[in-house]
Formats: structure tokens, sequence, C-alpha cells
């Protein structure tokens, strides 16, 4: 297993459960997505348009808390998810009412988004205080939030209770005949029947030795976490405004505002005026109310990002041992468990209860010929 972000962290968990032998490997880059994300958990607002990706989407939300109630049993109940409902704002009444008719839509083959109701700017403010009251909402119960961080480690954890190995090092692919027989990591050797690849951006360092080339490039995403003295955050709802910032608060007092969406800057782990101010702009035109927060941390993350939005989940052709789980962008905290579970699946020769070809990895990779 490469990779300990939240795909796959998950899959480590999934393995070990069926008491199949694990070995976890991670560099611990920095910029890793899942440590710097926040994790939103509400596809039914989702302005994706694209029917596989919601697709996935859904069946994320609707796995974690299954997952809860999994890691619950296992000892783990710090892992930074809850039930908080989402605001969607805008002073555009005709937006908001379009949102609410597809959300309902949504809703009658997904009574997981819970109910669904129109606010007032000042019921809105009700919920989440900082807002600007001139901010009407479509307000849905059923989403939710996820702290990416504590989350993994729970993961991590419970995979561990349950045998799995985790060793912090760079892992190089090992081969016998051109086929790929497990991994080197800090001078060890270690084989392997299947190899699940869930290094995020970092794919290419992995798989480009072997001759395979995966259409994926970092988009450098930053994100500022504010503080609120003697404040209970930790029912807030998720607010999503109509653009690609959002915010989202957690039990320490907490207000996460994000995110940058840097595609090009490469794996450049800088914090930019630019970029801050982008986000802090953002964020105090929709919850003026945070202009007196103390800003604690700007977090940078590289999202993963493929040739289209769908995530990478599969074979590759000349090498069926190896399993790719990547490529989820903006969506890892959301799909991230639940694509985690399927390359567990797949890796352990188990059938999935959904048509995986449109999330085939192939459409996004080049097998160099060997001369």
């Amino acid at each position: 297993m490469i990779g300990s972000g939240i795909v796959g962290a998950s899959a480590a968990y999934h393995l070990a459960k069926k008491q199949v032998e694990v070995v976890l490997v991670d560099k611990q880059h920095e910029g890793n997505a899942t440590a710097a994300g926040a994790g939103i958990v509400c596809p039914w607002i989702s302005r994706v348009e694209d029917e596989n990706h919601y697709e996935l989407a859904k069946r994320g939300a609707i796995y974690y808390p299954d997952l809860i109630a999994q890691l619950e049993a296992d000892g783990e109940v710090n892992v930074g998810y809850k039930k908080v409902g989402a605001l969607s704002v805008s002073s555009d009444k005709k937006l908001l009412d379009d949102v609410e008719e597809r959300v309902r839509q949504k809703r009658k083959s997904s009574p997981e988004a819970g109910d669904i109701e129109r606010l007032t700017g000042e019921e809105a403010q009700a919920l989440f205080p900082p807002l600007n009251p001139e901010l009407e909402a479509v307000y849905i119960t059923g989403a939710a939030r996820v702290d990416g961080r504590l989350m993994r480690a729970s993961l991590k954890r419970a995979a561990e209770k349950h045998g799995a190995k985790c060793i912090n090092g760079e892992a190089t692919l090992t081969q016998q005949k051109d086929r790929v027989t497990g991994i080197e990591v800090n001078g060890e050797v270690i084989k392997a029947d299947k190899l699940v690849v869930a290094a995020g951006a970092w794919v290419n360092s992995l798989l480009t030795p072997i001759g395979v080339q995966v259409n994926i490039e970092p988009q450098r995403g930053q994100i500022a976490h504010m503080t609120l003295s003697h404040t209970d955050t930790s029912s807030w709802p998720v607010v999503l405004p109509h653009t690609s910032h959002y915010m989202l608060a957690f039990d320490d007092s907490r207000v996460v505002a994000g995110a940058t969406r840097e595609t090009g800057a490469g794996f450049d782990y800088r914090l930019t005026p630019g970029g801050i101010s982008e986000v802090l702009d953002h964020a105090l035109d929709v919850a003026p109310g945070l202009e007196d927060s103390t800003l604690k941390e700007v977090r940078i993350g590289f999202r993963p990002m493929g040739p289209d939005r769908l995530p990478l989940v599969g074979s590759i052709t000349n090498q069926e041992n190896i399993i790719m789980a990547n490529g989820l962008g903006a969506s890892g905290l959301t799909m991230g468990p639940y694509v985690g579970k399927i390359a567990a699946s797949l890796a352990n020769d188990e059938s999935v209860s959904f048509d995986l070809s449109p999330y085939d990895p192939m459409r996004a990779i080049t097998i160099q010929e060997k001369v």
C-alpha cells in the first residue's frame, strides 16, 4: 500500500479487517492533500453535473456513518466527523430556487440528504453567526464535515489494531521480468501479491520508473484556519457560496475558509499574498463576522487532479497486480474512504457493487513501450 492519505489509510483498514497482510508506506510529503483539506460531505449541492462523479460522491457520503460505526467498534471515537448540515447561500433568490429544486430532485433517490428548508438571512445567520445577514440560504440537514487529519489517523490506528504495519519512507517498485513484485523502502525489500497505489499528486515519481505515466498534476490549494475565542462552533453548518470557496467549523472554536485552486503551481510549497488575500476576501465577504477572529494558520495542499473530474480507480493494463486509486481532486475527503474501500475490494479480488468502467485509470495512463 503506497500512500497513507485518506484513500490509502481506508484501503489499509478495510484489508486489515479481513486479515489480509498489509504494509502501508508513506513518504509524508509536505502538502499532503488529506492533511491540508477541509472535509465537506455534501454531494447533493454540488454544481458538478457529471452523473458518474455524483454517483461516487453520493456513495461516499452515504458510507460515512457505516465507517464511523466500524471505527467506534475498534475503539476510535475521535474521528473528526459530524453531521452538521449545510447552507447554500446567496443574495440571488432565483439561484437559490434552482439549488432547492436540484436538491429536492436528488433527495428522491437519496433521502440521506435530509430535510430541505429555505431560510431568510436572519435564520441562516442564527445557524452560522458570522454570516452576512443579506445572504439567504437553502439548508440541508444531511450534510457533514470531517477533519481529514483526525480521520486518517483513526483509520491508520484501526488498521494497525488489525495487524497492518505502517512504515515512513519513500518506496520504489521492484520488478522481475517486467512485473512488479513489491517495493523497496528504507533498504528493505517487501514482496507483495497486490499493490494499491494511492500516492496522490506524487504518483508519477513512483510509476514513471516502470514506464507508466499518469495524467495527474498537483493543484495547489491555500486554506485559512481562524479561531473565535470562547465560541462554541461545534454545530455550525458548512457554508457553501456559489463560488469555489467555502467555510466550515470544527469543535475547537475553529472556522476554516478555503480555498485557492492553483493549477500549474506544481509542488511549490509556499504561501502567497495573492492566495491568502483571495481566501480571506471571499471569507469576509460571506461572513464579515470573522473580521476580528484570530488567523491561526494557512495550510497548503496539493490536490491530485486528473484529466477530468472523475477519480482513477482500477488496475493498470500491463501491471494488473497494481490497483490505482487516485485523481479525487477537490472531492478527496468526500469520496476518499469509500474509494479506499473499493480499492481494498479490488486488491482482495472481490466484486464491487457498481460499474467502475467510468473510473478506469487507463483513460489517463500512457505506457511507454520499451525499445
